[in-house]
């Protein structure tokens, strides 16, 4: 059951599942707010490296790591996002703004590379196409 009327999952083209706006989103305002669970680099990450989440996985500081509960780990790349993340260390969560207006309907994105604005490739392919931002 989802807890937050602002948005709910649904399937990406593509992508698997992605998040999407149940309503109207205005710029800046808080998408979600969710709880991680920390965990350092070496023989931590190499256990969790061994399950599948080691693809919703995202660096929390040098030398450790976050999963992102909530839907914290369904948002889907682009080199165009909505919205960004960003660590709240005060209270061990990352939360989700968007960068501007988001219509119902609308799939969320953030980059995944951290900074909205940053072209550098993805250690992965993209699955959506985009390949690298132009």
């Amino acid at each position: 059951m989802n807890r937050n009327p602002k948005i709910f999952v649904a399937p990406s083209p593509g992508k698997g599942r992605g998040v999407f706006a149940a309503r109207e989103i205005k710029k800046d305002e808080i998408i979600e707010e969710c709880p991680c669970l920390t965990f350092q680099e070496g023989e931590e990450a190499e256990h969790i490296d061994h399950t599948p989440l080691v693809c919703y996985y995202y660096r929390w500081t040098e030398g450790i790591n976050a999963i992102v509960l909530g839907y914290g780990s369904l948002y889907n790349h682009s080199y165009r996002p909505n919205a960004l993340y960003r660590r709240n260390f005060e209270n061990s969560s990352m939360e989700f703004v968007a960068l501007r207006r988001i219509r119902a309907g609308e799939e969320i994105t953030i980059n995944y590379n951290g900074r909205p604005d940053c072209p550098d490739p993805l250690w992965f392919t993209d699955a959506g196409g985009e390949g690298r931002a132009s």
